[in-house]
């Protein structure tokens, strides 16, 4: 009997199951997820599941992870203080590609160096200007360096990222190992990400390792990738930016697993976003333009997913203008009021309860603030300083933390930086409310709506005349988005072009009235025609009226809570090496390698030289970290033009799959 076990770390909670022989579930258990300390949540969790399993740590063959923990950080646009050196392009092309944006006032190099398409050096490197830059800024938690064309010829990287290792030590993230594709700018985007996600996927995977040996588990730890299969803990270390979308890719694999459906929608709703993806033909789709999360493209491979800022634990936003008022969900996570409360309650009940006596609703009334304990806050300003040192070790109002309006800006970066926590309102503690959900504090979250709900609309009435009104409006609103997010997914996967945006499509008049079927002088129908796999634990109390609303079958299957920690236990070790060979002139082929260029005079012996290269780095690389019965896929892209009648050899590009199951010892 070989028992696998699966981990995985949410935004709220950390979830935890063990299969037996790849066939059955023998147990489950939830944690909540302490992001001061990953690893309590995870120990508590895998503690759980084996005393509810009545198994030993030593029975243990596998451990698996799956985390969304780096889809939230970018999607909140948290992660640590990074700087990217940038060889060979333009300053403006900072701007003009989204790497400011990316970088988010992060410090970059515009450098001197770079290559040409053949691979041949453009400019040389000025090491000097390098050496400069490293010696003006401190306090760099990893660095992403990308060059002009690296893919063609890695060289300029290379010795930047040695200069960069011997003088600082930091973590390097260089473009080309992240793809082997064109498109430099993307590449440095990715890199940016990749090397700002170092320090907290580190910190998560060390931890939960270090758990697994103070529980006793010696079995081997895995981690998943963005679509779906399986990385050793250690390649995960060094490629973090490859487990963005890795808890909503576990899910499709867990989703699939538990039911056996070929074509679904799946709509995962966590703590922070909601994740629809299609199962077509018993498949999920593979983005061809890479991995879309935060509002950055990057150039990972990854599901076909799209996340959205949508959660049990999303901000509750009130909507004053307009005579009819009203709210919208998300996209930012909070802790839940009724949570903090439950945390911190002496602190909270007394800030609430004075809030409720004041004459009128305060601008800062039910949020407060909180220090992410264990979180290295360096490079801050004055202004953010002070607010760390107002906080402290206590749970404050923002009203008290706050002194002046310059000093929300402040928090702002605080809490981007996830140094700083900020509670709200949340569909969480409208569930409370309605007595949907009790884990927390029911009472606390009751004074939360009561307070908000007291907020003046344009008509000058109330927003609502009762919390139990008002949380109901938040799970009816978090039903709506949730529906919209569904539609949007399902018209971008049309094969029919309908001449219209999917987000306009699903807010079309037509839709809504057809959803609703309208009867008139026109008779109206629309109906989402696949079923919708509902996921998460809140799924069950929420999805059953959102298939109503989408007039579908809506499936929630046993174990729907835990499908992500399922997932990472089912999937395969994959990994994928890429090359290219290009034609410089006639009769050369040149096969363009990590330790530069190789030019031969028969394009099959240059293709057959890449193969074995890649083939032996995949092979390897994933027999490494643990497979066994690996399967070799290869791919051979070849593009050809027609000059006068003959096919003339453009370029080639390569790509090497292995996988395998993760090597498992039974007893």
């Amino acid at each position: 009997m070989a028992l696998a076990l699966g981990v995985d770390t949410g935004g709220t909670y950390t979830d935890a199951v063990l299969v037996r022989d790849e066939t059955e579930v023998i147990a489950s258990a939830k944690s909540l997820t302490t992001r001061a300390d990953l690893a309590i949540g995870v120990g508590k969790a895998i503690s759980a599941v084996l005393t509810q399993a009545q198994v030993s740590p030593e029975q243990i063959s596998m451990a698996s992870l799956s985390t969304t923990l780096a889809t939230n950080a970018l999607v909140e646009g948290q992660g640590g203080r990074v700087a990217l050196v940038y060889i060979g392009f333009r300053e403006g092309d900072l701007e003009k590609h989204g790497l400011r944006d990316a970088l988010k006032g992060d410090p970059a190099l515009v450098v001197a160096g770079g290559h040409t398409h053949a691979g041949t050096e453009a400019r040389p490197l000025d090491v000097q200007a390098v050496e400069a830059f490293l010696d003006s800024n401190s306090g760099i938690s990893g660095f992403a360096v990308a060059g002009q064309f690296a893919t063609r010829n890695p060289a300029h990287e290379l010795e930047v990222a040695r200069i960069i290792t011997d003088r600082t030590g930091a973590p390097v993230t260089c473009s080309h190992h992240l793809s082997a594709k064109l498109n430099g700018p993307k590449r440095a985007v990715t890199a940016v990400l990749n090397a700002r996600l170092i320090g907290m996927i580190d910190r998560l995977i060390g931890r939960a390792q270090d758990q697994l040996v103070t529980l006793g588990i010696s079995a081997p730890m895995m981690v998943v990738r963005g679509d779906g299969a399986l990385m050793s803990a250690e390649q995960a270390r060094d490629r973090p930016i490859e487990t963005i979308l890795s808890g909503p890719a576990a899910s499709i694999v867990g989703a699939r697993w538990l039911t056996g459906a070929e074509n679904a929608l799946v709509s995962d709703i966590g703590g922070t976003t909601t994740d629809v993806a299609l199962i077509r033909d018993g498949k999920p789709a593979i983005d061809p333009e890479g991995a879309r999360v935060g509002g950055f493209r990057t150039m990972v491979e990854a599901v076909a997913m799209r996340t959205h800022g949508l959660g049990g634990d999303s901000q509750v936003h009130v909507v004053t203008e307009g005579l009819g008022g009203g709210i919208f969900l998300g996209p930012r996570r909070v802790l839940p009021v009724s949570l903090i409360a439950s945390e911190a309650p002496d602190e909270v009940h007394t800030a609430l309860d004075a809030q409720l006596r004041a004459p009128t609703v305060g601008e800062h009334d039910t949020r407060f603030a909180r220090l992410v304990p264990g979180v290295h806050a360096e490079g801050l300003g004055a202004r953010e300083t002070a607010l760390v040192d107002r906080l402290g070790q206590k749970v404050l109002p923002l009203s008290d933390l706050l002194k002046t309006r310059m000093e929300t800006g402040a928090l702002t970066r605080l809490m981007d930086r996830g140094i700083v926590q900020v509670s709200g309102v949340t569909p969480s503690d409208a569930s409370h409310v309605l007595g949907r959900l009790d884990a927390w504090d029911a009472e606390a979250a009751r004074k939360a709506l009561e307070l908000v709900a007291r907020k003046r609309i344009g008509t000058g009435d109330m927003l609502a005349a009762t919390p139990d009104l008002l949380a109901q409006m938040i799970v009816d609103q978090l039903t709506e988005q949730t529906s919209l997010t569904l539609l949007e997914t399902a018209f971008s996967e049309e094969a029919e072009d309908f001449g219209v945006l999917a987000p306009d499509l699903a807010r079309h008049v037509l839709t809504r009235k057809g959803l609703a079927g309208h009867r008139g002088l026109v008779a109206l129908d629309a109906a989402l025609n696949v079923d919708v796999i509902g996921l998460g634990a809140s799924a069950p109390s929420y999805y059953p009226a959102v298939g109503e609303r989408l007039r579908c079958r809506m499936i929630l299957p046993e174990h729907t809570g835990v499908a992500n920690a399922i997932g990472a236990v089912v999937g395969r070790l994959t990994l994928r090496r890429a090359g290219t060979v290009t034609a410089p002139s006639e009769g050369r082929y040149r096969v363009h390698l990590e330790d530069g260029p190789q030019d031969f005079s028969d394009s099959d012996e240059a293709m057959a030289l890449l193969e074995s290269i890649l083939r032996a780095e995949a092979e390897g690389e994933v027999r490494g970290a643990g497979a066994e019965d690996i399967r070799v896929i290869v791919d051979r892209d070849i593009r050809t033009a027609r000059i006068e009648a003959q096919e003339v050899f453009v370029e080639a590009m390569i790509t090497v799959e292995a996988s395998g199951r993760p090597r498992v010892a039974s007893d």
